[in-house]
């Protein structure tokens, strides 16, 4: 049972991670390339990558919440000492989600649309492009430290491997 329950936290934090890694290094940059931007256009090239992030923060929230009732099933389980860094991770990787998801995606949701709506005025259009790109690099920082958050967090399943309940062959001698 201990290895069931292992094996679905290192799942989680495997896909996780490669979610993430995935997006920022591939899915990501490949909306804003010159193929896509001839295809779409900025604009809508922009707004495809925000429907695809919305998802990711999807993705990121339904993981944490998994990593976070794992970590205190295990620990239950086990009866190790807590994690505290481990939990310390995981709370501020939920707390960055929540925040992606409900205050940094919709902002940047409602300053793409204001910078290319063609009723803004060129006024607006620059202030929401000033603004967009200030909250697009908190982004980018909030993205980095989820993605080392998530491997810290996918080190720990793999290589802090919880003691056996009972004792190993290794202790039997005859």
């Amino acid at each position: 049972m201990q290895r069931l329950v292992r094996f679905v936290g290192v799942l989680n934090a495997s896909i996780w991670f490669g979610a993430l890694l995935f997006f920022t290094l591939g899915a990501g940059p490949a909306f804003f390339s010159d193929e896509m931007i001839q295809l779409l256009t900025k604009p809508y090239a922009g707004a495809s990558a925000q429907i695809i992030i919305e998802r990711l923060f999807n993705l990121q929230l339904i993981c944490s919440v998994i990593a976070v009732i794992h970590l205190l099933g295990e620990w239950l389980y086990t009866g190790r000492p807590f994690p505290k860094w481990t939990a310390v991770v995981l709370v501020t990787l939920l707390v960055l989600g929540l925040f992606g998801s409900n205050q940094l995606q919709p902002k940047l949701k409602a300053l793409h649309v204001q910078k290319y709506s063609p009723r803004s005025t060129p006024e607006q259009k620059q202030e929401a492009a000033l603004a967009f790109s200030k909250w697009h690099g908190i982004s980018q920082s909030a993205n980095l430290l989820v993605l080392l958050g998530t491997l810290f967090y996918l080190w720990q399943m793999t290589m802090n491997l919880p003691p056996q309940r009972f004792g190993g062959a290794s202790r039997v001698r005859s």
